[in-house]
């Protein structure tokens, strides 16, 4: 029977399809398996593959359907990144010493997810600790890119962002204290919402550990999907409070500003001067600019009053106390030393990360705040500020140190650090950034552009993204898929 249905339909589709019985999950599943089969041999996206544990699942759904049972993700496969705490599989990071790492508890995310009824296909493929653009370890070697196998799919969600591309899974959780869900989702061509900084359990996810902890922050987990829509799906199944909180506080987050592109505020990021984006890429964004302004929005160049430069510094700072946990005090000093001799402007700030001391840590903490609040009085005025996601389209799989490798951006050479110029604006201060797809460049590799909004305000960046799906630029899939 032709059901309409397949790798490349939405989740969205897929569980209209499932809800009205016209495919089973099992059938699903099996097209999605095969599918993983036949192609990821070649792209290495899902190394950790759960094929019985999918079936077990979607037969069991199939029962629970035909009972009359519903649940919002009951019966459809999905895929998580392999650094998601889930009972029994593997949650190394890509670090070898943790290679053999197989927590017993599910973390509060894949809790969500398999509450919700998923099927899990497998886990999806990481960078060694996450802290890359890439995805590429020694524990799983390294995932290509669907629209060009010798670029990086992005990192280090890339093997979720690659499997998406080329059908093999409907949705992904990825994690993003770097830029690691939008990046890859840029590279890619999908979309990626990275929450607000307190909207879904950070606790369940390296670098944080299988319990809270309040000082662990920027870090977030969130959804990658083909569609905007499915971004609110899987948003939706794992949003709420931290475990410990679930007994006073609910997460009641306000629906969208607005549901149309005419009604919104349109913040377009001035060019940074310290380092710019590509010519196509802002091309991309002027393209978007006009798109709106003919369909009504209100659109200008407006950013907060932020120094740029020490709110980098202090990002970068943050990001390397995080990042060095369980490293020894000499341990930290020998990375501060390689990361200042590197002479790189952008690893000085990592640095002094590695030596900070307690009092030093709660004036950073301090200075965050007070960016938060320029932040809320910026989305007083605004309702989204859009930029791009990274400097370019998916750079060609680098090697070596990333202290001493370079970016090419319309022929100009880039420290590889540059590349979170883009993605930190939403990190440092924990604000909801939806990235979606702006089309392709002249090489035919896609653009990504990304939309900040108001913390807590979810829904007014993931309505933004699903009105520009509709009206202006979506999913493209591979041209070798």
């Amino acid at each position: 029977m032709e059901t309409g249905i397949d790798t490349f339909s939405t989740a969205t589709q897929m569980m209209t399809a499932l809800n009205a019985k016209v495919i089973s999950s099992v059938e699903l599943t099996e097209m999605h398996l095969s599918r993983i089969e036949q192609l990821d041999g070649v792209l290495n996206a899902i190394p950790v593959r759960t094929p019985d544990r999918a079936l077990d699942a979607a037969r069991s759904a199939d029962r629970r359907r035909a009972s009359g049972e519903r649940a919002p993700l009951l019966g459809l496969p999905m895929t998580l990144k392999e650094s998601t705490q889930t009972a029994g599989l593997p949650q190394s990071a890509g670090i070898p010493p943790l290679a053999g790492h197989r927590p017993a508890n599910d973390g509060p995310v894949a809790a969500s997810v398999f509450a919700a009824g998923a099927c899990l296909l497998g886990k999806t493929n990481i960078p060694v600790a996450l802290a890359d653009w890439q995805a590429d370890s020694p524990v799983y070697g390294r995932t290509v890119n669907p629209w060009d196998h010798a670029r990086t799919p992005g990192g280090s969600t890339g093997g979720g962002a690659a499997a998406l591309a080329a059908g093999l899974t409907p949705l992904e959780i990825g994690s993003d204290i770097g830029g690691s869900i939008r990046v890859p989702a840029a590279y890619c061509g999908v979309y990626g919402h990275r929450p607000s900084e307190t909207a879904v359990p950070r606790s369940g996810a390296f670098p944080f550990a299988d319990a809270p902890n309040p000082a662990a922050v920027m870090g977030v987990q969130g959804p990658l999907s083909r569609s905007a829509f499915d971004l609110e799906l899987l948003f939706d199944v794992i949003a709420g409070p931290e475990q410990g909180e679930h007994t006073g506080w609910r997460l009641a987050l306000p629906p969208s500003r607005y549901d149309r592109l005419g009604g919104f505020r349109v913040a377009v990021m001035p060019h940074r001067a310290i380092v710019q984006a590509s010519g196509e890429m802002q091309a991309k964004v002027g393209e978007l600019a006009d798109f709106l302004g003919e369909a009504g929005a209100t659109v200008g160049e407006a950013m907060p009053p932020i120094d740029q430069d020490a709110h980098l510094r202090d990002y970068l700072t943050l990001l390397s106390i995080i990042l060095s946990q369980g490293m020894s005090r000499g341990e930290r000093e020998a990375a501060a030393r390689d990361m200042l001799d590197s002479g790189h402007e952008l690893f000085v700030a990592q640095a002094a990360g590695m030596t900070i001391d307690a009092t030093g840590f709660l004036q950073l903490l301090g200075r965050r705040e007070a960016v938060r609040h320029l932040w809320r009085a910026f989305f007083a005025d605004w309702d989204v500020l859009v930029c791009p996601t990274a400097l370019d389209a998916a750079f060609p799989h680098a090697e070596g140190s990333q202290a001493v490798r370079t970016l090419t951006v319309d022929g100009r050479q880039v420290p590889y650090m540059s590349n979170i110029v883009y993605p930190h604006w939403a990190i440092f201060s924990g604000q909801p950034a939806t990235a979606f797809p702006a089309g392709l460049n002249a090489a035919g590799l896609p653009l990504g552009l990304q939309a900040l909004g108001p913390y807590l305000e979810d829904r007014t960046t993931l309505k933004f993204a699903q009105l520009l799906e509709q009206e202006w630029n979506g999913y493209r899939r591979p041209p070798a898929y």
